[in-house]
């Protein structure tokens, strides 16, 4: 084998396999569940993510029908576990209810979303 081919096999690899180290988190589940109504208000919204989770980039917020802010502000990656993330919630009145996310794995990679779940009256 030339220098020349080995160099051009070498460089493909690493191309490769740099391709699929940059994985993104993405939401793999959350409770409650994407677009699921639930009779009983949670008492917190937890995201399950693809990829461990930079604790100090990564948010989320729910918001009531009319786009006020609902949740107890207090957005945190699980300490125990680094791929989910929570919030608190007070006691919710039947409704609908838009959780908004945004998160930075720990590849660097920014991925966010939203999605809604309903309380039944």
């Amino acid at each position: 084998m030339t220098p020349r081919l080995a160099a051009i096999l070498t460089l493909g690899i690493l191309v490769a396999g740099a391709t699929a180290v940059g994985a993104h988190a993405f939401l793999e589940r959350a409770e409650p569940r994407v677009g699921s109504t639930v009779r009983t208000p949670p008492a917190q919204v937890r995201l399950w993510f693809s990829e461990r989770l930079e604790p100090a980039f990564s948010a989320v917020r729910v918001v009531n029908e009319t786009g006020q802010r609902v949740d107890k502000e207090d957005s945190q990656v699980a300490p125990s576990a680094p791929k989910q993330l929570r919030v608190s919630l007070p006691p919710l009145p039947a409704g609908t209810y838009r959780v908004f996310w945004r998160v930075l794995s720990v590849d660097t990679h920014v991925t966010e979303g939203d999605f809604t779940f309903r309380v039944a009256p």
